[in-house]
């Protein structure tokens, strides 16, 4: 599994092993294997981390969202802008647009995207999602101020020049850039397609260690808790088994 999936950490290797094999490993016997065959590899990049975590934590999906720009470039055409919204609670990015501008029209288009695939255009709810950005121009304006109101959605911004308040959306931008950026694009067409196999691959493979060891998809669709009860009990039965097998050998 190490072989054919080179990217994934001794911890991810362990969840997926679990997961798939549904037989339990812990994450230091998966270390100690792979360094005996010399599997463990530096990391290509450095991960960055947020300094702080934001106040008002969430307690459930589209309770808040957050949304950023960030910079990408195709070779010939220049720098394209990608607006994302990304679901607090989970981590889950619900929408995403890859824009040639940085307007207030570009970050309510992503928003409409978002309330088409989340639901909560078409379902009659108490709370729309909060929206929580930085103080870009795009933010700020009237524009957007318009049609959040029109929408029934609340605005909240982080304190200027403190990005860590948008810790995750911020440490999803590192995550993407470390991937995608490994290679040159010479067509918008084709930083589209890898951003978008990312997203699918990180939304619904990629184990995220403060959830637990979930997939955000797990964790928004609200499958969470019985993956996590499935991995005790798969956990459980390994150990009684070994149990069983040391006592067999014992006799």
């Amino acid at each position: 599994m190490a072989l054919e999936e080179s990217e994934l950490s001794p911890r991810e290797l362990a969840v997926r092993f679990t997961d798939t094999e549904k037989y339990f490993v812990s994450e230091s016997s998966v270390y100690r294997v792979l360094k005996e065959h010399d599997l463990i590899t530096s990391p290509a990049y450095v991960v960055l981390s947020a300094a702080d975590e934001f106040k008002d934590k969430t307690t459930r999906p589209n309770q808040l969202w957050q949304t950023d720009f960030t910079y990408l470039k195709v070779i010939g055409w220049g720098w394209f802008y990608l607006s994302t919204i990304l679901d607090d609670y989970s981590r889950y990015i619900i929408a995403w647009k890859l824009c040639t501008t940085m307007k207030a029209g570009d970050v309510t288009d992503t928003l409409d995207l978002a309330l088409q695939a989340s639901g909560c255009e078409q379902a009659t709810v108490v709370h729309k999602p909060r929206l929580l950005s930085d103080n870009g121009a795009s933010y700020i304006s009237v524009e957007l101020a318009e049609w959040l109101e029109d929408q029934k959605m609340e605005h909240v911004r982080g304190a200027p020049y403190h990005p860590q308040t948008q810790g995750k959306i911020e440490r999803w931008h590192q995550t993407l850039k470390n991937r995608i950026l490994l290679e040159n694009y010479y067509l918008p067409g084709e930083l589209s397609s890898q951003i978008d196999a990312f997203v699918e691959h990180y939304n619904h493979r990629r184990y995220h260690e403060s959830l637990h060891n979930l997939t955000p998809a797990d964790v928004y669709f609200g499958r969470g808790q019985a993956i996590l009860k499935q991995r005790e009990r798969i956990k459980r039965k390994t150990i009684e088994m070994r149990r069983l097998l040391h006592r067999n050998s014992a006799a």
